[in-house]
């Protein structure tokens, strides 16, 4: 294909690529934890992250992570000793992370606005290679904790008490899904923006779950959905002159209504096929005529 003969539509197909696979594998933990909107907080407060990297002329990418890192296990230990609820103290992630990027990238030199706008929707095709670099090592890192420790972190998600009785270190798995989102959240926000991360995490799953049943099944099924609508939005993106995240995104929420809908008609039909068997009364079928004996 034409467009692949660029050398910067190959950087964005790979960042999307491993993006694709990496968010919906942490996102099926998040969505088993009913976390689904933590993306969005982490998101914020990686802003944060990116107003510090501007501001110190360092890699924003890099401070994001470390910003975002150390908001997501700040929330994870309030959650954790009970004083703030879940959701409030996700609330002052939010606020409190958005409040302070625009501040920070604001204070920034050079054009704040042009930056803060590619961070917050996302710029793929502008990736350089060291972009490419950082993305490809911290999505392996994600992606090998989240399929090498499935069965703890599964325990952990599904039932933190039987998984504590259990010997398992639950604090410390907690503090790893915590740290692996501010990791995932900051890496995607090139390929889909800070405003749109967690959609990449959570409606590949979403879709998934329409058509599968077990964890494992759900987990491979989303990742296989996140990898082509990322494939997809890529090439679909720079053949309609639309910006790359948003694209992926709805490709994404495309294969979604798709498969519910799908998963509701075959529901239907199998309803139905079930109505008419029940109908048909036990052993009144019609018999086989008798023979005829003919006496001349």
């Amino acid at each position: 294909m034409d467009l692949f003969e660029y050398a910067f539509m190959l950087r964005a197909l790979t960042g999307a690529l491993i993006i694709g696979l990496a968010a919906p594998a942490l996102g099926t933990y998040l969505v088993q934890r009913r976390l689904s909107l933590i993306g969005d907080g982490i998101g914020h407060v990686a802003l944060t992250g990116v107003g510090v990297g501007l501001l110190l002329e360092r890699s924003p990418v890099i401070t994001a992570v470390i910003v975002a890192a150390a908001g997501a296990v700040g929330v994870e230990l309030v959650r954790e000793r009970g004083r703030t609820s879940g959701d409030l103290a996700l609330a002052m992630l939010f606020y409190g992370g958005i409040a302070g990027g625009v501040v920070l990238v604001g204070l920034s030199h050079g054009s704040s606005n042009a930056s803060l706008i590619q961070y917050l929707f996302g710029s793929l095709t502008t990736t350089s290679d060291a972009d490419i670099v950082v993305i490809s090592v911290l999505g392996a890192a994600v992606l090998a904790a989240m399929l090498l420790l499935r069965p703890a972190l599964f325990a952990v998600c599904n039932d933190e008490e039987y998984a504590r009785v259990s010997g398992l270190p639950v604090r410390t798995l907690n503090l790893l899904l915590a740290v692996t989102t501010a990791v995932t959240v900051t890496i995607a926000m090139r390929t889909v923006g800070l405003l749109l991360v967690s959609a990449l995490m959570v409606v590949p799953v979403a879709a998934a779950q329409q058509i599968t049943r077990g964890f494992r099944t759900t987990m491979t099924a989303a990742m296989l959905i996140g990898l082509v609508s990322a494939a997809a939005g890529v090439v679909a993106s720079a053949e309609l002159d639309t910006a790359p995240g948003a694209t992926i995104v709805i490709l994404a929420l495309v294969v979604f209504v798709g498969l519910t809908a799908g998963a509701a008609a075959w529901r239907l039909t199998g309803a139905r096929t079930r109505r008419t068997r029940n109908a048909e009364p036990a052993g009144l079928a019609s018999p086989e005529p008798p023979d005829v004996v003919l006496h001349g």
